[in-house]
């Protein structure tokens, strides 16, 4: 009986102790500072966006119509008019002794017509090589001048853009290559960038072809550098 009692006692002080233990427990939870709710996230301060300020240009015209390519353009003819003065006395050469093979050709011996459809062969050969080189080196000096004006042009026409506020400048191109499709005339600046290019080079116009000449033909240049 004694026993029991004492597994009693020890039963109810055991259930004490848990009870107990909870109570602090449950004390010191409640006691503890909860951690702060991180603040909430403030939105980012909207950029501002400037107003747009478009204008166009058709670069390839700012370029060849600048004083400095029409003169470089012009002196570059006159360099190859020797070389084309070449060819064409070539080709009427080659010209005159054909039609005296076609008028001659029933009295001369077969050998005679082979010699000279031979000469012929030849000077026509030596008339494509000489006309291909011709064109390959003009194309190239050709193209570096237009390098060299369409750098400066587009440097000049960065600064131009800046200096009024556009925020964008597009090409209208050629109609290859053309992809503005329709721009008011007030967005266009491709006079105004070739007034303020020969103003700043200095170049004076050239002058006026004479009766019965062209002008310098434009060229097609290629896609200029990026600004």
């Amino acid at each position: 009986m004694k026993r029991l009692s004492v597994l009693v006692l020890f039963v109810v002080f055991a259930s004490s102790l848990v009870a107990v233990s909870s109570i602090a427990a449950a004390a010191q939870t409640s006691a503890a500072p909860k951690p702060a709710a991180p603040a909430a996230q403030r939105p980012a301060a909207a950029v501002p966006v400037p107003m747009a300020k478009i204008a166009v240009i058709t670069f390839q015209a700012a370029v060849t119509q600048t004083n400095e390519f029409q003169r470089n353009a012009a002196d570059l003819e006159k360099k190859y008019d020797p070389r084309r003065v070449q060819i064409k006395t070539l080709s009427d050469e080659i010209d005159n002794l054909t039609k005296q093979l076609q008028a001659q050709g029933a009295s001369l011996s077969q050998a005679e017509q082979a010699s000279r459809a031979r000469v012929i062969d030849e000077k026509k050969k030596k008339l494509d090589r000489d006309t291909q080189d011709a064109q390959t080196d003009f194309q190239t000096d050709m193209q570096q001048i237009i390098n060299d004006v369409a750098g400066k042009v587009g440097a000049l026409m960065s600064d131009y853009a800046e200096k009024h506020g556009y925020t964008l400048v597009l090409d209208a191109g050629d109609q290859q290559t053309q992809t503005v499709l329709y721009a008011v005339p007030a967005m266009d600046i491709t006079k105004e960038i070739i007034d303020a290019y020969n103003t700043k080079s200095g170049i004076p116009a050239p002058a006026a072809p004479a009766p019965g000449q062209g002008g310098v033909d434009a060229p097609q240049p290629q896609p200029a550098p990026a600004h």
